[in-house]
């Protein structure tokens, strides 16, 4: 049996493309090891994501790439993933790879619910993640993470984020009383915000999701400006009215120079447990339609479900990607995916976000 050259397995996977970097897996340096044992070949894969959306993908392109050599008899993949840093030389939080802003143009279209899934979807994909309540006037993160009431602890003069499944938590919430209306301007925002970056034991993280609080006004602005982003993402219901401010938002990061990574349409739909008819309360596609007008990617839809509506109210969102509906479950995964995907974009891209230095 004729040897294969490792040169000339190098050789072809420099032809396969990861589909959304748009460059060769070699360029790329997500091809770590390639060991050859015979005609079997094992090449070691590094993704951009543990919650890459097109593993299956690069995987098949892997192998046809490799059995056009006459002597490979069988191809195997080792995977592993190591989530890149798209803020390279940052100053705050720099053991934070990636920091995600989650807003709406108006309240009420399911942002911090969307917010909650996208941080426990990618935790569970493996990636070290953490969530910043920033919607300061309206903190829900601690009821849907199930750590309301939790007394913080300081170590070292840094607050240490209580966690949920995994997922180190801030907010505002576990400073004040659950019924107490905070009346702020805006820079007493900002000085919480500059507390929950400098103050709080982040540590080191793939993912830093923030939640917004909803609309273009004074407070998303100066988070906006004062958080050294990675991108933000936009929630949405399917209805006109949502999607007029939807845009907004989105104008409003394009204005900051922050990268919109794309748009999530919420309450896309209803699906009837029993007999399976779909039903769609709000309209639909809405949201996919303005991202395209936009320029900008759609993220996928969420359906409007008891299930998310019911582990949010009992603080277990880890549960909407095991006891939810089927259906459910794999609409968030693939809004998960998705995000991931575009983030794994932005990372490669390497370009920096201006920011506000935070004194």
């Amino acid at each position: 049996m004729a040897s294969i050259a490792e040169e000339r397995v190098w050789e072809q996977l420099r032809t396969v493309r990861d589909p959304e970097l748009g460059k060769d897996l070699v360029t790329l340096e997500m091809v770590k090891k390639v060991e050859i044992d015979g005609g079997r070949v094992r090449v070691h894969v590094e993704l951009t994501t543990p919650a890459c959306p097109l593993k299956e993908q690069i995987g098949r392109d892997v192998e046809e790439a490799l059995r056009k050599i006459e002597a490979v008899e069988a191809v195997e993949l080792v995977w592993s993933a190591q989530v890149r840093a798209s803020r390279p030389g940052a100053t705050v939080l720099p053991g934070v790879k990636n920091i995600v802003a989650v807003g709406a143009g108006k309240g009420g279209v399911g942002k911090s619910t969307a917010a909650v899934l996208l941080a426990y979807g990618l935790k569970r994909s493996g990636a070290a993640v953490g969530l910043l309540d920033a919607d300061v006037y309206g903190p829900s993160v601690p009821t849907l993470t199930g750590v309301e009431g939790t007394r913080l602890e300081v170590r070292d003069n840094l607050i240490v984020p209580p966690q949920a499944g995994g997922v180190k938590i801030m907010s505002i919430g576990f400073m004040v009383d659950r019924d107490k209306a905070l009346i702020w301007r805006g820079p007493m925002t900002h000085g919480v915000i500059k507390q929950f970056l400098e103050q709080v034991d982040w540590g080191t993280l793939d993912y830093l999701i923030v939640d917004l609080p909803p609309g273009t006004g004074d407070v998303p602005l100066s988070l906006a400006q004062s958080i050294p982003l990675t991108g933000a993402v936009v929630i949405c219901t399917p209805q006109d009215i949502a999607l007029l401010d939807a845009r907004r938002a989105v104008k409003m990061y394009q204005q900051l120079n922050v990268e919109c990574l794309g748009i999530i349409e919420n309450m896309s739909y209803y699906l009837c447990p029993e007999c399976g008819h779909r039903d769609e309360l709000f309209d639909h596609g809405g949201a996919k339609a303005a991202a395209e007008e936009l320029g900008v990617p759609f993220l996928g839809e969420i359906p409007l479900n008891a299930d998310l509506r019911r582990f949010g109210d009992r603080g277990t969102p880890e549960h909407a990607f095991t006891d939810a509906d089927e259906n459910v479950v794999r609409s968030v995964q693939a809004v998960v995916e998705a995000t991931a995907g575009q983030i794994s974009i932005r990372s490669a891209q390497q370009a920096a976000t201006p920011t506000l230095t935070v004194e």
